[in-house]
């Protein structure tokens, strides 16, 4: 777990949102928040700190939360699970890309080809990924198996699809963040090989 991770790899602030206005209200238990966790606390070795906000589909409060998360939190990653559909109550993309700087759509467009693979529907997810200033703010799926699909790809697959997750730590480089290092077991990050640092144990 990451709380044992060596002290030298970077350490690495992380925002996770849940999106759900039944979840934020007590009628159901969130699964968004924890799924996340789960993958993360396994794919990076660097130690985490998380910030987690449960809250309902109010454009506002969403774009609230994402603002406050980089802007005062201090995250350089910060990733939403929840209304990116197309019902009324979807406003995830609408509240992540008024907070944006620059967008960032190739996510999205790998986000739904993966979930093709598997339901003819994902062509029905919006979901979008932007930057704010030195953080990668990116959009996920509702469902903790979409989530791990989508992060770490189909690398059964033949030819193997790479997951969105294979892409951040680079972007974080890019935007000044610090330098994530994963475990290539579950996820293998890609790197130029003039960005990379030696391998370490």
């Amino acid at each position: 777990m990451n709380e044992a991770v060596s002290s030298s790899f970077e350490p690495v602030r992380i925002g996770v949102v849940s999106v759900s206005d039944r979840a934020s209200s007590g009628v159901y238990e969130d699964k968004g928040i924890p799924a996340l966790q789960d993958w993360l606390g396994r794919a990076l070795r660097n130690p985490i700190t998380w910030e987690t906000r449960l809250i309902p589909d109010e454009q506002d409060t969403i774009s609230a939360a994402l603002r406050e998360l980089v802007d005062t939190a201090g995250c350089h990653l910060v990733l939403t699970t929840g209304g990116t559909g197309p019902a009324p109550r979807d406003v995830t993309p609408e509240a992540t890309l008024a907070v944006a700087d620059k967008l960032m759509p190739g996510f999205g467009e790998q986000m739904r080809a993966i979930s093709l693979n598997f339901v003819p529907t994902a062509i029905l997810s919006r979901q979008v990924a932007v930057i704010r200033g030195q953080a990668l703010i990116i959009n996920l799926p509702g469902q903790p198996k979409s989530i791990a699909e989508t992060l770490q790809g189909l690398p059964q697959a033949s030819p193997p699809v790479h997951g969105i997750f294979a892409a951040v730590p680079y972007c974080i480089d890019l935007i000044g963040g610090p330098y994530l290092e994963t475990d290539p077991a579950l996820c293998q990050a890609f790197r130029p090989k003039s960005a990379q640092r030696p391998p370490r144990a």
